[in-house]
Order: C-alpha cells, then sequence, then structure tokens
C-alpha cells in the first residue's frame, strides 16, 4: 500500500499559480496577514461554533512537497523549476493566532488570522477553509440540537451518510458541542470519543424469531443494553424485550412511526410491565427541529445521523480566508457584496453585568477596555511551531469546556430554532 500523501496536495491548483507568479517577480516573500472569517451567518441562524481549530494545527507539522507530493505537482503540468525548488524546502514559518476552538463567532469575527510571507500564507487557504467551514458546520447544527434536546443525551450515528473522513470530522465536532457519544470507531480511537451501538433491523431478521435475536444480543452486552423493537410489531417487540431481559433492561429503541406517539406508548406499557426503568430512545431522521417536538414525549435519548453529518441545511459556514495587510499596510476588495476591511484585527466579547453577551467588538486597532469584556484572539503558531501542542483527545475536551462555558453567556433568544439575526452584533470599536 502506498503511503498517505500530504496535507499540501489538499489544495486548489491556484494557489501555485499564484505563488509562481509571486516567485517570479519577488512578491512571495512580502510580509502579509490573512484573516479567516463568515460575512454572514447561514440564514437565520443566530449565532456560530467554531470547530476544525484543532485539525487544522495538527495537520501543519505535515504540511510538506515530499517527492511523492512533487511528483504528483510534475504529472499535473506544474513543472516550473522555481516554483518546485520552492515546495520542495517548504516549511511555515509564520504566525498563526484565533479565536479557541468551541468559542462561539458572529459576522466579520476574525476567527483566525495568519501572518506569514506571501509565499507560505497563501498555500493554507484551501486547507484552513476546507477544514473549517466543515466542521463549524456540523458543530453549529449539533449545538442547536443539544440546545433543543435540552438536557436528554444526544449521540452521532451519521457515519453512513457522509464521505469516510468527513464522518469523523464530524463525530468530532459533534463531540464538542456536547453529544455524549459517536458511532464511529475511528474517531472513538483518534480523538477519544466514547463509542455506542448495539444492532440494526437486520440482526432481528437474521434469528428465526424476535426473542433469538433479543437473547444473542443480552448474552453478548448483558442486560443494560438497547433492544431494538420495532422490527415487526412495536408493542408485541417491547413485551418480547420485557419478557427475555426482565425489569433491568437497560432502553428499547424506536426506529419508525410517529416518534412522539411511539414513545409515549412505549413508556406506559414499560411502566406496566414493571420496567419504570429503561430508557426509551429514539432515531429515525431526527433534526433539531425534530427533537424540539420532541420535548413534552417521554424520550431518554436522541440518535442523529444524516441532518448533523450535513449541517442541517447548512453544510458550509461560508468562511473566507482574505489579505488585509501587506507590509503593514491594510488592504481590502471593494467588490459589490464582498467588500472587505482592510487591516488586522483585533476583538473581544462585550458583556454585561449578569455575565450576558452583549456585543462582538471588531477593530483594526485597539479596543478600549469595558468591564466584563473577554479578548477573543489567543496565539495559536508561533514561528512555525503550534503554541500548546496536546493529544488530539486533549485539544478536543479543551474546546468542549470551553463551548460548554461560553455558550451559557447566549442571551435567550440565541437558544430560538425560528429564523432570526445573529444573536448579538458585531460592532467596531
Amino acid at each position: 500500500m502506498s503511503s498517505p500523501l500530504s496535507p499540501a496536495l489538499l489544495t486548489d491548483r491556484y494557489e501555485l499559480t499564484m505563488l509562481g507568479a509571486a516567485l517570479a517577480d519577488g512578491t512571495a516573500e512580502r510580509d502579509c496577514v490573512f484573516e479567516v472569517f463568515a460575512r454572514r451567518l447561514p440564514h437565520g441562524r443566530r449565532y456560530g461554533v467554531l470547530a476544525g481549530t484543532g485539525r487544522l494545527l495538527e495537520a501543519l507539522p505535515h504540511f510538506r512537497f515530499g517527492d511523492a507530493e512533487l511528483a504528483a505537482l510534475t504529472a499535473q503540468g506544474i513543472d516550473d523549476p522555481r516554483l518546485l525548488d520552492h515546495l520542495a524546502g517548504f516549511r511555515f514559518t509564520g504566525d498563526v493566532d484565533g479565536y479557541a476552538e468551541g468559542d462561539l463567532y458572529f459576522p466579520g469575527s476574525p476567527v483566525l488570522t495568519v501572518r506569514a510571507p506571501f509565499g507560505q500564507a497563501v498555500l493554507l487557504e484551501t486547507l484552513a477553509l476546507s477544514v473549517l467551514n466543515h466542521d463549524s458546520a456540523i458543530a453549529a447544527a449539533g449545538a442547536r440540537m443539544i440546545g433543543a434536546a435540552a438536557g436528554r443525551p444526544c449521540i452521532e450515528m451519521g457515519s453512513r451518510r457522509t464521505h469516510e473522513e468527513a464522518a469523523v470530522a464530524s463525530a468530532r465536532a459533534a463531540a464538542l458541542v456536547g453529544f455524549a457519544a459517536t458511532s464511529n470507531l475511528a474517531a472513538g480511537a483518534r480523538y477519544g470519543i466514547p463509542t455506542t451501538g448495539t444492532s440494526a433491523h437486520a440482526f432481528t431478521l437474521l434469528h428465526d424469531d424476535e426473542a433469538a435475536a433479543f437473547r444473542a444480543q443480552l448474552a453478548t452486552l448483558g442486560t443494560g443494553t438497547t433492544l431494538l423493537v420495532d422490527t415487526y410489531d412495536t408493542e408485541q417487540g417491547i413485551r418480547t424485550a420485557v419478557e427475555v431481559a426482565g425489569p433491568e433492561l437497560g432502553a428499547v429503541r424506536l426506529d419508525s412511526g410517529d416518534l412522539a406517539i411511539e414513545a409515549t406508548r412505549a413508556r406506559a406499557l414499560l411502566d406496566s410491565l414493571g420496567n419504570t426503568s429503561t430508557r426509551v430512545i429514539v432515531t429515525s431522521d431526527l433534526d433539531e427541529y425534530a427533537i424540539a417536538a420532541l420535548a413534552a414525549a417521554p424520550v431518554d435519548g436522541y440518535g442523529v445521523g444524516t441532518s448533523l453529518v450535513t449541517g442541517s441545511g447548512s453544510p458550509t459556514v461560508g468562511m473566507v480566508y482574505k489579505l488585509v495587510e501587506r507590509d503593514g499596510v491594510p488592504v481590502a476588495k471593494n467588490s459589490e457584496g464582498k467588500r472587505s476591511v482592510g487591516g488586522r484585527k483585533t476583538a473581544v466579547r462585550r458583556h454585561d453585568a449578569d455575565g450576558t453577551a452583549t456585543a462582538e467588538v471588531v477593530s483594526t486597532g485597539p479596543v478600549a477596555a469595558a468591564a466584563h469584556d473577554r479578548e477573543l484572539l489567543v496565539p495559536l503558531v508561533r514561528g512555525g511551531a503550534v503554541v500548546d501542542p496536546r493529544s488530539p483527545a486533549e485539544t478536543l475536551a479543551a474546546a468542549r469546556e470551553l463551548h460548554a462555558r461560553v455558550r451559557d453567556t447566549l442571551p435567550t433568544e440565541a437558544w430560538s430554532l425560528s429564523r432570526g439575526e445573529p444573536a448579538i452584533d458585531t460592532v467596531p470599536a
């Protein structure tokens, strides 16, 4: 098996085209500042969640053009000797600042700032946007689901509905915003996320009858397991599950029908049979709206797949990577509908005396300190080296802890699932 190619090839060809031209005219060494930000949130969303920074920093040390990568470029017709020589010795030596992973963001928030010679910084654009746009979309959708679940646990189980590597990244983003577990084993191995999974309908259909399937599962996993009870007839499935497992059965899973009605019936039947501690878990194309609709139903947990790993209608968050400063001079686009603000930004989040966020203050100069402000930009990379190298699991745990803290600072209206404006305004200093 051939060795995997470097993340350096996870880029667009025009990055190399620009670099080749800049090397030719001597501008590749100009000191530049690029910023990543979203001009707006996905339509109707009240806040964004920054996710993927940890994955990006994991990839940075491996962003190299070795023999295999250079051969791949040559095979695609990229044969400029000066460019290839430059890439062969490429090392990122710049600085990166940004919002801490797990933090919230709003329109115009400078979530990542890259300062380096143009010939280095320009190469990071595609990878940075690919990672941050995907992971932040999943995290934002997941955060809305966690809010709708109101303390009931959510499990990520969307691996079969997306690209195999996107599935791992999605599980990580979901865990960041509070999902309790994932079905994805690679995510468990890479990031220390608890994994879970019992059986599908195929396992029941494999056996001569439902009771035999349940006995086999119990023999392997114990009475604390979750039995899928709707393969044939849900009411009979619950009765069979209780008959086979007894009052210590951990949970039953419902995967079809009107889940509010089915959960109510299941709870009543379980209680009547003496299984008052057996939980009711629901799955089947859930999103934040379906979860919210089940708030009054006797549901103990949710398994979420397709809507989560596709961003629940917003599979990207529209982040862009823009040059804002060159050799200390602010530069900006003036394109209609795509204007940018020149100059490197600073950012603080303003809060009231109760700790509720009131504004995102973004400025090209110092921000006058006010009571209850929180500075948002933190150093991530200095001289090409990650400032706080941790294991992938530790990085995820820190992001999850931060997110849990900052989401509690949102104003009440941020939790509404109805379409609306950002929960707080982005304002200049």
